[in-house]
Formats: structure tokens, C-alpha cells, sequence
């Protein structure tokens, strides 16, 4: 069409000349493909080959739940997991690490060993010390280190902590052979020791003063008030030495309530609390030697 208007439109000169180039160069591009088709043959077996592992691609993606073109990704990722676990499994590196390990952990236990060595007579001798003072004239305290076949997390040996209530008895261990009240005035004898040590912020005393009375009960409360500098302690007694040295009163009351008994805590103020350590002294009746008795008591 455009050739008939060549005449008419001389621009048109330049456009049919590039069209008919194109025109030559397609069809130079069709006749060589032709010629590649017809001297290249199809491998049934290879088309089989690419077909199945096309569908393992497929069913992978399908069992991992990824897109087919993530796989490649992931492969990659669990590769290089895998050569980190073979590295881990290098027998004669871990050989080395356990040797190293063993090496550093007999040093601590060396270390641990010698430093119980040196603070097991001074711990037993100022227990020991603290519980003559406690109404346990005569007693004894122990820590017993005993060395084990092969060591443990907590070190080479075990430790024990052996008691004596009174002179002339072998210890034992404190748990088989001490009383409620003898437990717990160890408890406080090995409290009072090693007060600067500790790390709990509260400590518990239940029947300390049990068989014990005058000047040792003072005492054990003095103990008792001491611990209370740096932390918070409670004690459940009934002797009002002890009773008087606490810094806060609290009064334990039991109470019918129906077919139940509860039991009733509540904070005294200071002349409530002169008229309960009076009863602790004398029993139900307050009278004034008892009610001056509980004042000199609380007199610092």
C-alpha cells in the first residue's frame, strides 16, 4: 500500500525501506530456525528424565510447604546447618574440649576442696562457740567432709553437719539427733555466724527458745535482734526475754468461730504489748511486779 503512494509521498521512502529490511530479517530468522528444527531430535528419554524430577521438584514443594522456587533456598540453609553439625562431631576436637573441660573443672575442684579444707574447723569451733551461750553447755558442732569415689556437680566431697547437744555425746548428723528446739538454737547459732554471708532476706524461727529460760533466753533474743539488723526475722516464742527484744510485737490468738477454730495475728502498741509480756511472766494475772517486770523488759 505504501509502495503505491511512494509517486505521491516521497517521505514515505524512508519507511518502506526499513519495513522491507525487517521483512528480509524475519524471514532470515524463520528459514534458520527451520533449519534448526529440522536437524535437532528429540531424546524421549531424556524428556522422561527432566519430566520426573520436575515432578520430585513439585512434590518436595509440597511436602515442605514452600513455593517451588524457595527449594533451592532451603537446600542451601540445611547444607550449611548440616556442615555445622559435622564440624561439631569432629571426634578428635571434642576429645580435645572434654580434656580442656576436665582440666579446668578438677582445678575448681581442687580449689573448692582446699577452701572448705580451711573454713570447716573455723565455721565448727565459732558454732560450737555460739551454743554455749544458747543453753547447750557442752555441745558440739561438726562439719565433716567426706571424700566421694568420683566428684559431683557439688564438688569432691560431701559435706555434713555433725551435733552434739551436750559434753560426752559423739556427734551425728544434726538432723537425726537434734530436738525441735535444739534445730532450731543451731539454726541460729549457724545464722548469727555467718549473718554477713547470707543471702536470704527473711529467716524463720519456730520453738528456739524451747527448754531454755533467764539469762540464755535474754541472750537468744539478743542473738535474734542482731540478725534482724540486715534482714527481717521472725520467731515464735513464748518467753518474753525473747519477746521483749523484737522490734514488733505480734500477738497469735486463737478463737472459736462456729464449729472452727481460727487463728488471729494482730500488731500490739506499746502498752498492750507491757500488758502481754506481763501475762507471759505471771500468767492470766498482771500484777504490778509483773506489769514493772515487763516494762524493765522493754527498757533499752
Amino acid at each position: 500500500a505504501l509502495q503505491a503512494h511512494r509517486a505521491i509521498e516521497p517521505q514515505f521512502a524512508s519507511a518502506i525501506e526499513a519495513l522491507e529490511s525487517a521483512v528480509a530479517q524475519v524471514q532470515d530468522s524463520v528459514h534458520g530456525l527451520h533449519q534448526y528444527a529440522r536437524h535437532t531430535e528429540l531424546d524421549p528419554s531424556s524428556l522422561a528424565t527432566l519430566d520426573e524430577r520436575l515432578s520430585q521438584w513439585v512434590s518436595l514443594a509440597r511436602r515442605y510447604r514452600r513455593p517451588p522456587e524457595e527449594l533451592a533456598e532451603l537446600h542451601a540453609q540445611w547444607k550449611a546447618e548440616l556442615d555445622q553439625i559435622d564440624e561439631a562431631l569432629d571426634l578428635a576436637a571434642l576429645e580435645e574440649q572434654e580434656r580442656q573441660s576436665w582440666t579446668a573443672f578438677t582445678a575448681e575442684l581442687k580449689t573448692l576442696t582446699r577452701l572448705r579444707q580451711q573454713a570447716a574447723p573455723r565455721l565448727s569451733q565459732a558454732v560450737s562457740d555460739t551454743m554455749q551461750t544458747l543453753g547447750m553447755q557442752g555441745g558440739r558442732f561438726e562439719v565433716a567432709l567426706q571424700q566421694l569415689d568420683e566428684p559431683q556437680a557439688h564438688g569432691w566431697e560431701q559435706v555434713e553437719f555433725l551435733v552434739a547437744g551436750h559434753s560426752g555425746v559423739t556427734p551425728r548428723p544434726v538432723g537425726k539427733v537434734a530436738s525441735g528446739g535444739e534445730l532450731s538454737r543451731i539454726a541460729l547459732a549457724i545464722s548469727v555466724v555467718t549473718s554477713r554471708l547470707g543471702q536470704a532476706p527473711t529467716l524463720i524461727f519456730d520453738e528456739v527458745d524451747a527448754g531454755i529460760g533467764g539469762a540464755v533466753a535474754h541472750t537468744v533474743g539478743q542473738l535474734l535482734r542482731q540478725l534482724g539488723h540486715d534482714r527481717q526475722v521472725l520467731a515464735v516464742t513464748h518467753l518474753p526475754q525473747v519477746a521483749a527484744c523484737a522490734d514488733q510485737h505480734l500477738l497469735v490468738s486463737k478463737q472459736r468461730s462456729g464449729a472452727q477454730t481460727v487463728s488471729q495475728v494482730r500488731a500490739i502498741d506499746h502498752t498492750s504489748r507491757v500488758s502481754e509480756l506481763a501475762r507471759m511472766l505471771g500468767g492470766s494475772d498482771r500484777s504490778e511486779v509483773s506489769m514493772a517486770h515487763a516494762r524493765e523488759l522493754l527498757t533499752p
